[in-house]
C-alpha cells in the first residue's frame, strides 16, 4: 500500500482511517531524517522531515562552536546505505570538524535527491495522536497543522540543551549562550575575555581553539573526565583507498562491535591476567588515538574493576604529562575512586591540556573550591572571587535521550504527554517505540546503545521501515507497543547496567544517567549491554514479526 492509494481506498471505509497528509513525518532533518527519507522513500511511502534550523545536519547545524567535531573516525561516521557514496565521498582527516561534516550531509541529501521530502525553518510544536481518525496530527509554530499515519522522531538523543539554574543570568551584559546554540551568524572572541562553565567534551574542543585568540579564557569545572588523545591526522590518498576497498568490512565491524565501531576487537586477552611490564607496553603501543585504545588493548577494561584501574591509572599519567603545573595537572586529573573510566563518556583532545599551559587560560574548581553563587552583569561571581567576562559560554550539556523528546507536548493515545509518561522513568521498547503512542517511533530513544551514532541511527532506521513495511504489506492500520514488552525491557535494560562498572556512574553527576537534571531523578537511559547485541535484538524482533507491537485493522 502506497501513500496516495492508501487514502483513496480508506475514503469509503465507514470507521477505516482517515486520509492523511503524509505516509510519515519525522522531525529532525540530520542523519536520522536523512536515513528515513532514503529507506521509506524505498517502500513508496510519502515522507515529510520537519527541521526548526535553517538547513538539514542536525547536530552539525547547531553545534558550531570552535572545534566541533566528531569523536568517531569520519569514514565509519557516515550512513551506509549506498556503496556508491561512500565510495564517492572523500574525507579530508581522521575527525571532521562541523563544516565537513555538515558537507558531507547536503552531499548525501543532493545525490539523493532528498531535498523535496524536507521543510525548513518549521518548528514543531505539539504532536498529538487522534484516536477517532487513528493518525497523528503535529502542529508547526505557525499554526500549520499536518497529519500522518507514522510519526516518528528523528531529533537526536544529545540536542536539547542543558540549561542551568545560575542566579543572575539575564543580569549578564554580554553575550550569554549555551554551547550548542553558538552564534550562527558567527561570533569575534579575539581579545575578549571567555567565560565557560562546563568541562566536558565540548569544552575539551573549544577551549584550544578559543584560547589562540581570546585576552583570556576561564573554565569552571565540576568534574575532571578521563580524556583520551584524539591525534588528528589529514586523510592520504594511500589510507583513503584502503578505506575504499574495504568498506564492506567496515561496515561489517561498525554493525558488530559493542560500541558499533571499526574497531579490531576483542582481542583475545585481559590486562589482569598480563605481566606488569608486558601490559604497560601494550598500553603505550596503542597510544595511537581515538576509543580504539579501550577497545583495542584488552577486553576487560570495562568488566573489570582491577583493570578498569589499571586503565584509568595509566590515562591519567598520560594527561598529567601534558600539564606543566601540577597543581592544575591534579585538578585535571579524575580517580578510579571516584568514578571509573567510562562511567562518565571520555572526550576525545585536540590540545586540551597544552591550552592549561597558556598564560591567558585559567581553570576553576566549582565542585569543592569555590561554587558559583551568582552571574553578575560584568562575570562571574564564586564564593572566593569575581570573575569578569565579555563572554560567557554555557558548556553544560544536554538533557540526554528523552529532552528533545520533553521539549513540546507529543501525546499519546491516553492523553498524556511523553514528559509525564517519563516522569519517574524513561521505559521504552529498545529506544524505538513507546507503549501508549500508536504508530509512533524514535530512533535512538531511551535505552538504546550509547554507540557510533550514524550506525545506531541507521540501525534502528532498518528496523522501523522493516516494521512499517509489515504493516503496509498486511494491511494493518495500527500498531501498539505492549506494556509488557516495554516493562521486559526496561528491567533487563536496568539488570545490564547493574551488572557493568558503569553502575558507578550512579556516584557522579552524569549525563549519561540523566543526573544532570534538576527536574528528574537519576534513571538508566542507556544499553549497556553492547550495541552488536542490541542490533542482533533489533533483527531478531523483525525477523519473528515484531512480537513486542499489537498489529491492529479498523473495521471497513
Amino acid at each position: 500500500m502506497q501513500g496516495a492509494n492508501v487514502s483513496a481506498d480508506v475514503e469509503t471505509r465507514k470507521d477505516g482511517p482517515a486520509e492523511v497528509d503524509y505516509d510519515a513525518i519525522g522531525i529532525g532533518a540530520g542523519f536520522a531524517g536523512l536515513a528515513l527519507i532514503h529507506y521509506l522513500r524505498e517502500q513508496g511511502l510519502s515522507v515529510r522531515i520537519f527541521d526548526r534550523a535553517s538547513d538539514i545536519g542536525g547536530t552539525w547545524t547547531w553545534n558550531r562552536y570552535p572545534g566541533a567535531a566528531t569523536d568517531s573516525e569520519s569514514y565509519y561516521y557516515c550512513l551506509a546505505f549506498s556503496k556508491d557514496l561512500l565510495q564517492e565521498w572523500s574525507w579530508t582527516k581522521r575527525y571532521p570538524g562541523w563544516e565537513e561534516t555538515h558537507r558531507y550531509l547536503r552531499f548525501v541529501a543532493d545525490k539523493c535527491d532528498m531535498w523535496p521530502h524536507i521543510q525548513l525553518n518549521t518548528e514543531i510544536v505539539e504532536a498529538r495522536y487522534l484516536n477517532n481518525r487513528s493518525c497523528w496530527q503535529v502542529t508547526t509554530g505557525d499554526g500549520e497543522t499536518f497529519t500522518c499515519k507514522y510519526f516518528i522522531s528523528g531529533m537526536g538523543m544529545i540536542s536539547e540543551p542543558m540549561i542551568p539554574s545560575i542566579e543572575g543570568m539575564d543580569r549578564f551584559e554580554g553575550p550569554l549562550f549555551h554551547s550548542s546554540r553558538w552564534p550562527q551568524e558567527g561570533l569575534d572572541y579575539r581579545g575578549k575575555r571567555v567565560g565557560i562553565i562546563g568541562a566536558g567534551a565540548t569544552t575539551v574542543q573549544m577551549l584550544p581553539v578559543v584560547a589562540e585568540t581570546a585576552a583570556s579564557v576561564t573554565v569552571f569545572q565540576r568534574t575532571p573526565n578521563y580524556i583520551l588523545p584524539a591525534m588528528q591526522k589529514p586523510m592520504t590518498p594511500e589510507w583513503e583507498r584502503e578505506i575504499k576497498d574495504n568498506y564492506d568490512a567496515i561496515v561489517a565491524k561498525c554493525r558488530n562491535h559493542v560500541f558499533g565501531m571499526a574497531f579490531d576487537s576483542p582481542v583475545g586477552r585481559n590486562a589482569v591476567d598480563t605481566p606488569p611490564e608486558e601490559r604497560q607496553r601494550i598500553f603505550e603501543e596503542n597510544w595511537t588515538g581515538s576509543f580504539r585504545w579501550v577497545f583495542e588493548t584488552f577486553d576487560d577494561l570495562l568488566t573489570n574493576p582491577e583493570a578498569n584501574r589499571m586503565a584509568s591509572e595509566f590515562i591519567v599519567a598520560k594527561m598529567k604529562e601534558r600539564v606543566d603545573d601540577p597543581e592544575i595537572a591534579e585538578m585535571l586529573s579524575p580517580s578510579f575512586d571516584d568514578y571509573p573510566l567510562f562511567a562518565k563518556r571520555p572526550p576525545l583532545d585536540h590540545g586540551y591540556f597544552e591550552a592549561y599551559n597558556r598564560d591567558n587560560v585559567q581553570l576553576v574548581d566549582i565542585k569543592d573550591r569555590e561554587p558559583i553563587v551568582e552571574i553578575t552583569e560584568t562575570g562571574i561571581r564564586t564564593t572566593r572571587n569575581l570573575y569578569e567576562f565579555d563572554i560567557i559560554v554555557l558548556a553544560t550539556g544536554f538533557k540526554a535521550y528523552t529532552g528533545a523528546l520533553e521539549a513540546f507536548p507529543i501525546v499519546g493515545s491516553s492523553g498524556e504527554t511523553l514528559s509525564e509518561t517519563w516522569k519517574s522513568v524513561s521505559e521504552s521498547i529498545m529506544g524505538v517505540c513507546v507503549a501508549g503512542f500508536p504508530n509512533m517511533f524514535v530512533v535512538t530513544g531511551p535505552q538504546a546503545p550509547f554507540a557510533n551514532l550514524p550506525t545506531s541511527i541507521e540501525q534502528n532506521v532498518i528496523w522501523i521501515s522493516r516494521c512499517i513495511a509489515k504493516m503496509e504489506r498486511e494491511g494493518y492500520d495500527v500498531c501498539k507497543p505492549r506494556l509488557e514488552a516495554q516493562r521486559e525491557w526496561t528491567a533487563h535494560t536496568a539488570d545490564i547496567h547493574r551488572q557493568t562498572l558503569m553502575a558507578a556512574g550512579d556516584k557522579v553527576h552524569s549525563w549519561m544517567m540523566g543526573a544532570n537534571r534538576e527536574d528528574k531523578p537519576p534513571r538508566v537511559l542507556i544499553y549497556f549491554g553492547g550495541a552488536n547485541v542490541y542490533y542482533d535484538r533489533l533483527d531478531q524482533s523483525a525477523q519473528e514479526g515484531f512480537p513486542e507491537l499489537d498489529f491492529e485493522k479498523l473495521d471497513a
